[in-house]
């Protein structure tokens, strides 16, 4: 294997201008940060590591061994130990890639220094300079916001190790990863795409999106395998919990109005090594090295979410509660068996109040049911902002049976000052609504729409609030139920009996500002082989 020393040549990347190259400060010396730090300094553009521990004293002594599937890189990158060694002017970008349980913490020590600027003044970095955040997880552009003006969001694709000090392994192929980017709480602009550019200089694949939210929602699908293979080998019950984890998950998002994006990973493969083979993803890797691992903004941000909305997730929390007991007994990592795996997991019935509530329900049983003597009552909420053509699109074809509902008409309270975006009906007019579609209290209400979950996620949460006790979502939507080949119904649907629903609120707990974060009048829910 090839071993090279190399250093930088001239930058030439510009963010702040087009006279002024732009340096990276990567906060957050692990796998994903050092890697990116190795690439832009290979290709030359300006680049200080930030790191600390036994990481800082091996890139101090010993340099960066970088070790990629084209040999071995002993790199002498610019090293610091935190905010106070390091001068920032106006043309320099933040990349946080420290674990997410540290965003907080570090967003504080760095949004405060000082900035020189080309004028002459000085500013600070919360106000002068871009910070990427390039955690797992939904939490950390929320945090790093109560600092910075300007977030960037970022999921990186990965399949990089960082176990022994110094040495970063990283399996990438072609290219080093694959990173989405984009503005908090949404939306891309010039700063995210110059930022892009400069990553592309190090050989990395970048897409501004303008939805970084749904990209993380997305990864964090993946990453609910972190901590069963840092506790469990391989094997079927292994794959069952996983499956039972991401139903969760999919249940927390539909209840949440989130919907993971698809983001498109084609041609970025994971190389084999043969002097380094995988060790694992980062909850393993923090496992191995003994180190406090991310699972509380992993496993813990379903936990999170289902608490918020009113969705059990107990699987979640049984992994989340079992890997923080391996840490506190010093468990080695892989070796726990399938006997602890079924001792950790929940019964169904040990879910609060029996069973936990099903949020989701496939087309197959919503065409089954349809035909029994109670069918669901079935609920037409497609909708999207400024769509006025919702009522004949359902005209054209919609579930047979189902009732159109109109999202801000039926399913939205008075627009009044203060009342927010989607301001909440009174149970009373929301009584008489679902006693005009038909709703009994010994009834199922199935809601879908036909873009993606947001708004039948609404009706479902509406709904369980006030009071409906069994709403389901049509999982994959209209779509899904045209992919089964079922036949659709035109013209309008009329309830097959009246309802007699007696509704009062307050069954779900409600989110702040009705579940959204919102920046300048845009909203956004606050909400594998790879890292």
């Amino acid at each position: 294997m090839l071993t090279c020393m190399t250093s930088a040549s001239t930058p030439t990347e510009t963010i702040a201008g087009a006279d002024h190259p732009a340096r990276y400060v990567v906060i957050g010396a692990g796998a994903v940060g050092a890697s990116i730090a190795a690439e832009l300094h290979r290709s030359g553009v300006e680049t200080l590591l930030v790191a600390r521990g036994a990481q800082l004293a091996a890139l101090r002594e010993h340099g960066l061994t970088y070790v990629r599937p084209d040999g071995s890189h002993r790199l002498r990158i610019p090293v610091a130990a935190g905010p106070d060694e390091v001068e920032l002017t106006e043309h320099d970008v933040l990349l946080l890639a420290t674990k997410s349980q540290d965003t907080a913490g570090a967003a504080a020590e760095w949004a405060w220094r000082p900035v020189k600027r080309t004028d002459g003044g000085t500013g600070v970095a919360a106000a002068e300079l871009p910070l990427v955040t390039l955690q797992n997880g939904l939490a950390n552009e929320r945090t790093a916001l109560r600092w910075f003006d300007r977030v960037i969001g970022g999921v990186v694709w990965i399949p990089a190790t960082y176990v022994v000090p110094g040495e970063i392994v990283n399996h990438g192929h072609p290219v080093p990863a694959v990173l989405f980017l984009g503005e908090y709480p949404n939306g891309t602009g010039a700063v995210t795409e110059r930022i892009a550019t400069g990553l592309r200089k190090g050989g990395f694949t970048v897409h501004p999106v303008p939805d970084i939210t749904a990209h993380k929602a997305a990864k964090l699908l993946g990453n609910l395998v972190n901590t069963l293979d840092a506790l469990y080998p391989p094997s079927a019950l292994r794959d069952a919990a996983l499956e039972t984890l991401r139903a969760e998950a999919r249940a927390v998002y539909a209840a949440a109005g989130i919907v993971p994006a698809t983001p498109d990973q084609s041609g970025f493969t994971v190389a084999e090594i043969a002097t380094h083979p995988r060790a694992g993803n980062s909850t393993r890797q923090s496992l191995t090295r003994a180190a406090l691992p991310e699972t509380d903004y992993l496993d813990g941000e379903i936990v999170l979410l289902g608490r918020l909305h009113g969705v059990p997730t107990p699987a979640a929390a049984a992994i989340q509660a079992r890997v923080h007991r391996a840490i506190a007994e010093a468990t080695r990592a892989g070796s726990l068996d399938d006997a602890d795996l079924a001792a950790t997991l929940p019964a169904p019935s040990e879910a609060a109040g029996g069973d936990p509530p099903v949020v989701l329900v496939g087309a197959d049983e919503v065409y089954r049911r349809a035909a029994q003597a109670n069918p669901p009552v079935l609920l037409d909420v497609r909708w999207a902002p400024g769509d006025p053509d919702g009522e004949r699109r359902y005209r054209d074809g919609h579930l047979p049976g189902a009732v159109q509902v109109d999202l801000d008409t039926d399913l939205g309270g008075r627009h009044e000052t203060g009342a927010g975006p989607r301001p909440l009906p009174s149970p009373r007019r929301l009584q008489a609504a679902a006693r005009r579609w038909g709703i009994r209290r010994d009834t199922t209400v199935v809601v879908y729409d036909d873009n993606g979950g947001p708004a039948a996620a609404r009706a479902w949460w509406l709904l369980r609030w006030a009071g409906v006790p069994d709403v389901r979502v049509l999982d994959g939507g209209l779509a899904a139920w045209r992919d089964a080949g079922f036949a659709e119904a035109a013209g309008s649907a009329r309830p097959r009996a009246a309802g007699d629903i007696e509704l009062d609120g307050g069954h779900l707990p409600v989110p702040a500002a009705d579940g959204m974060a919102t920046r300048g009048g845009r909203e956004s829910v606050q909400a594998t082989a790879h890292r």
